[in-house]
Parts: structure tokens; C-alpha cells; sequence
């Protein structure tokens, strides 16, 4: 957690504002005491996101150390956090993941046939992909399932009958879990599986079978139940619209993303469906993973407009 300080230079190439207004703060907290420092500072980055980021420091984007404030846990529920931070809201981690589940729940129910394919294919593409395809891209692909923590003792004796059939364990596993967890495919059972917080109180499991090109590589089962979803992009359009802000991710991802290091850092918008009440909000996505589309890690950005700079070089401190 941290500051990107943005001086008006960087901003030179930025369009002229329409209107002319006083720059009013972003959040409401001060800023924290520690000068701006080099991205050397931030903990976890790969060699290739931090030369990157160097290269934005030299152009006048810096890191600033974080106000006293725990650093975002690496328990799965980072995002939510992280947003909470953010957005300076109330609910904690868990709320707020339920509260946007909430809310994508019934964007869901009440879309049209077209858009609910739209989603349904988003699902799919994230959780249970096509394994004859995607290749190219990725070189290990996962299938979510979900499994009712009621029936974890029903799934084991499952196993241990084909086991006992001479069926190897792993495969065994595979088999069952297929046939009897559910698969995250739709909008429906994304529902489901982003409610997963790593909590006793989760009435689901969450089972990664992961796969490469030649065939099944290992089964996460955890066994444990302190797996949780990860956020997504439909997670963090949801995040949008719950806050009525926009959500920018700054992604930085590392050398086993497969990208090179001009592209390793990149911005991606998120606005709410609906209006927009209140300034954005930004978050920092330190991200490696096989196929450089998964989120490792994410952390706030904590936003302040930048004062006494004229509006046609207006520019903001992350």
C-alpha cells in the first residue's frame, strides 16, 4: 500500500479541462509523512515490474511509503480489502465481498437472454475453460469446482471405492470431483464461488483442477476449507457499482506472465453500471501466474488531487 506522485510534466500530453475547478481531495485521509522514494521500496515486485516502474519514477511517478496501516493480508480476500482501504468503507473484507456477490446476483437476474450468455461465457472462459484450446496463451489452465462442505466425507469414500478398484488416486479424484462438485460455468455458480471467503462459515469449498497441455498436473483439494475466490474483473465492476466510483487497476505483472517488460505494467478501467457519485478509486495489482491473467496480490493506491496546478495540466497523486 502506497502513493504513485504524478508532477504536472507527466501530464503535459492530457487534453485541456472543459471547466475550470478548484481540485478537490480525493479521500479524506492526510497524507502519510515519508518522502516519495524510488519503487525499490515496495516489497514482492519481480526485477522486470520494478525496471518497469523505475522507468515511470524517472518520469516523475514515485512511490510513498503507507501511513501506519497493516499491509493488505495475502488470505485471498485482497481485493476486497484493498478496495475497502481505498474507498475509505465500512463493511470489512467479508461484507463487502457478499455485499457485491448481492449486487451482481441481481444485475444477473435481471438482465436480458443476450447479456446473461454474455456473462455466462465470461464464467466460463475464467473457471472452466475449453482444455482443448487456450494453449498458445497459457501454459497451466484451472476448472473451479465447488463442493458443498457437508459432503466432503461422501466424496472421500467416493474416491477411496474407485481407489480400491485400482484406479490411481489422483485420477480417482478427478473423476469424482467432475462428476459431483460444481463446476463455475455461469452466472449462477459464480455467485456461489466468489461468496467463498476462506471461512468455516462457507457453505462451499472451492477444488482447482489444474491442467497442462499433456494433461491433469495436480489437484488443489483444500482440504483445510481456507481457500478463497480470488477477485475478478466481474468482481471489481461490481466493486465499481457498489461504490458509484470508477475503479482503476494498476497492474504490474512478472517475467513468467509471458509479456515483455514494455507491456508488464498496464492501467485497466472499471465504471460502475449506472451513475458515478464520487471520484475514482485505485488499486495496485502486483500479479505474476502462468498465463499473466491471474492477480497474485492487491493493494490500495491511496488518491489525493494534486494542488496549485493549473487544470489544462491537471494531474493526480495515485
Amino acid at each position: 500500500m502506497g502513493k504513485l506522485l504524478c508532477d504536472s510534466s507527466v501530464a503535459e500530453a492530457l487534453p485541456p479541462s472543459p471547466a475550470p475547478s478548484p481540485p478537490t481531495p480525493l479521500l479524506t485521509w492526510t497524507s502519510p509523512d515519508p518522502a516519495p522514494t524510488s519503487w525499490t521500496a515496495v516489497a514482492a515486485l519481480e526485477d522486470q515490474q520494478r525496471r518497469r516502474l523505475h522507468r515511470i519514477w524517472e518520469r516523475g511517478v514515485a512511490w510513498k511509503p503507507p501511513a501506519p496501516l497493516p499491509e493488505v493480508g495475502a488470505d485471498g480476500n485482497c481485493l476486497f480489502t484493498a478496495a475497502r482501504r481505498a474507498a475509505a468503507a465500512k463493511p470489512d473484507a467479508r461484507d463487502l465481498r457478499h455485499r457485491i456477490v448481492r449486487r451482481f446476483a441481481d444485475v444477473y437476474a435481471a438482465a436480458d437472454a443476450p447479456d446473461r450468455e454474455a456473462i455466462d461465457a465470461a464464467v466460463r472462459h475464467l473457471y472452466a475453460p475449453d482444455l482443448n484450446a487456450g494453449w498458445g496463451v497459457h501454459v497451466v489452465q484451472d476448472l473451479k469446482l465447488l463442493s458443498p462442505k457437508a459432503q466432503r466425507d461422501d466424496l472421500d469414500a467416493a474416491i477411496r471405492d474407485l481407489v480400491d478398484l485400482g484406479i490411481q488416486r489422483e485420477m480417482a479424484a478427478e473423476t469424482i470431483y467432475k462428476e459431483r462438485c460444481m463446476a463455475v460455468n455461469d452466472g449462477d455458480s459464480w455467485a456461489k464461488y466468489m461468496s467463498v471467503s476462506g471461512s468455516a462459515e462457507d457453505e462451499h469449498d472451492i477444488i482447482a483442477l489444474q491442467y497442462t497441455e499433456e494433461g491433469l498436473l495436480t489437484i488443489d483439494e483444500n482440504r483445510d476449507g481456507h481457500a478463497a475466490a480470488f477477485g475478478d474483473d466481474i468482481a471489481i465492476e461490481c466493486l465499481a457499482t457498489e461504490f458509484k466510483r470508477e475503479v482503476y487497476v494498476v497492474q504490474a505483472h512478472g517475467a513468467d506472465a509471458m509479456v515483455d517488460e514494455d507491456n508488464c505494467v498496464f492501467f485497466l478501467p472499471h465504471r460502475p453500471r449506472g451513475e458515478i457519485c464520487e471520484p475514482p478509486i485505485f488499486l495496485f495489482m502486483k500479479g505474476t501466474a502462468w498465463c499473466g491473467a491471474g492477480a497474485d496480490h492487491y493493494e490500495p493506491l491511496i488518491a489525493t488531487a494534486l494542488q496549485n496546478v493549473t487544470p489544462d495540466k491537471a494531474a493526480v497523486v495515485l
